[in-house]
């Protein structure tokens, strides 16, 4: 089949990319550095003719909450219109688990509506809702660091390796639509306080980590299980442990 991967050059598009190679398919890497833009629609129709399936990977380059709303806004419509132009048979998003549940959150608000596009859509589709990636444990330190002080929830996560998540998006991608939602996670639970410290401890960084209630998620308050899947969730097989040693050879 031709698929085409928006955000193709990215942690999980490019592993996307490469799954989807060595299994025979023709793949485009969508991206503006390939010619591929989703916000100016330069490249869109082009790379979308003929193709069977689309898998948007793509993330706003800015967390700040108006950009991030006007970047899956704005994306979400492009590339949806295209979509239906080129008779695309599947989309799959790539989402977070609980962002229904986070609309405090700038960044979740641009999820929630990227979503909401998808379900209206009228193309088939199925949305990835993944747990925290394991890659992204630095930057939740250092969204939440004042000085040498980490405030964070003490709220669960079950958080999950971007090798995981790019084999699940690409089994996903070539089974029928679900026209709805499909959870993913890894195959530990952890508080999250207790997690980054841990990662900051083997990284060498001195940091402390203070549990508090109050600390926010990118805007949010947590609730203790809103980070964890709401059913039953296809699970990685990458454990913290395993990912770190991989990682930091």
């Amino acid at each position: 089949m031709k698929i085409v991967v928006i955000g193709g050059s990215g942690l999980i598009g490019s592993k996307v990319v490469t799954n989807l190679t060595n299994l025979g398919h023709e793949v485009i890497a969508g991206s503006p550095a390939t010619g591929i833009n989703t916000i100016t629609g330069q490249g869109l129709a082009e790379a979308l003719k003929g193709a069977d399936i689309v898998i948007d990977v793509a993330n706003s380059p800015s967390f700040e909450d108006q950009a991030v709303l006007d970047f899956f806004t704005t994306s979400g419509t492009n590339l949806l219109a295209a979509e239906k132009e080129a008779g695309v048979k599947h989309h799959i998003a790539l989402s977070v688990v609980g962002t229904q549940l986070l609309s405090e959150s700038g960044y979740f608000r641009g999820k929630i509506a990227q979503e909401k596009l998808i379900r209206e859509s009228g193309i088939p589709y199925t949305i990835v809702h993944s747990t925290q990636f394991f890659e992204f444990l630095g930057g939740i330190a250092q969204s939440a660091t004042q000085g040498q002080i980490v405030r964070l929830s003490a709220a669960y996560v079950q958080p999950i390796s971007s090798d995981d998540v790019a084999a699940a998006v690409t089994e996903v991608a070539l089974d029928t639509p679900h026209n709805g939602i499909v959870e993913i996670a890894g195959p530990e639970r952890f508080r999250l306080a207790e997690l980054v410290q841990k990662f900051l401890n083997l990284k060498g960084d001195t940091r402390s980590v203070v549990t508090d209630s109050q600390a926010r998620y990118y805007g949010a308050l947590l609730s203790d299980v809103v980070l964890l899947p709401a059913g039953d969730a296809r699970t990685g097989l990458v454990s913290f442990a395993d990912w770190f040693k991989a990682t930091n050879v």
